[in-house]
């Protein structure tokens, strides 16, 4: 990989978006950490150790256009293009029924999960759309919840079903420019938010049980494959899971 390739990585300061943009640096990409804080940016950067791709940190707030607007223009200043964005940043809450959950954490989870996937996904496509040349690739972190739901989840779960209708439309969409999305589903990653899996979570049958994980470097190996990938072959979508936690299979 040239490291004149540009990826851009949503929530790069923790989990699987610092496992997957450390990745990409370390294969070559030119690559944006994009998050909340910036000191976690700048020690995702520094863990990624000596690279074949420059790393930049920018804080942003990616339910907040403006933000992603000046995120995006800083990395065409830096890099002069845009060619991968991981749409990877995401919220959930604790495991709740729906008569329980506040309004205001709806909107919370909608407006990093759904909004901000889309703002960032926006200014991704426009970029790619004008630069030269033209096209580039947008992974979106669907997560094993756009298909099913854990119990207790409907901020979480209703924003990643709607993530694989924003992949789908991407991928049409893009087809004129050269812009393809796919969306990689994520099941039991162990990471600092995983954690509690190994040690009991709540399951359909109402049973609490510790659950089987998975290195997370092998959520940054697939993207790694999507995003080597020529812009003429696309993955639209990919499972990657612990292969025995409870997902497929009755609840």
């Amino acid at each position: 990989m040239s490291a004149s390739k540009t990826a851009i990585v949503t929530g790069a300061g923790t989990g699987i978006g610092k496992a997957v943009a450390g990745a990409l640096l370390n294969a070559g990409w030119n690559t944006v950490f994009c998050g909340r804080r910036k000191a976690l940016l700048d020690e995702a950067i520094a863990a990624a150790g000596p690279t074949q791709g420059q790393g930049l940190a920018v804080a942003c707030d990616i339910s907040k256009a403006d933000e992603v607007d000046a995120l995006f223009a800083k990395a065409v200043e830096t890099f002069g293009r845009v060619d991968l964005l991981f749409n990877n940043a995401g919220m959930g809450y604790k495991s709740t029924p729906i008569d329980e959950i506040p309004v205001e954490v709806w909107n919370d989870v909608v407006g990093v999960n759904l909004t901000g996937s889309f703002l960032c996904a926006r200014a991704a496509f426009r970029q790619m759309r004008r630069q030269s040349p033209q096209g580039g690739r947008i992974v979106n972190n669907g997560s094993v919840s756009a298909y099913a739901p854990r119990p207790g989840s409907v901020p979480y779960t209703a924003t990643k079903h709607a993530i694989t209708g924003l992949t789908k439309t991407l991928a049409l969409d893009g087809r004129p420019f050269d812009i393809a999305c796919g969306q990689i589903d994520i099941g039991n990653a162990l990471t600092d938010m995983a954690v509690p899996m190994t040690v009991g979570v709540p399951q359909a049958n109402g049973a609490v049980a510790a659950e089987a994980v998975m290195d997370v470097r092998h959520v940054a190996d697939a993207v790694l494959h999507m995003a080597g990938l020529p812009l003429d072959a696309n993955v639209l979508f990919m499972t990657v899971m612990a292969t025995k936690m409870p997902y497929v299979g009755r609840g």
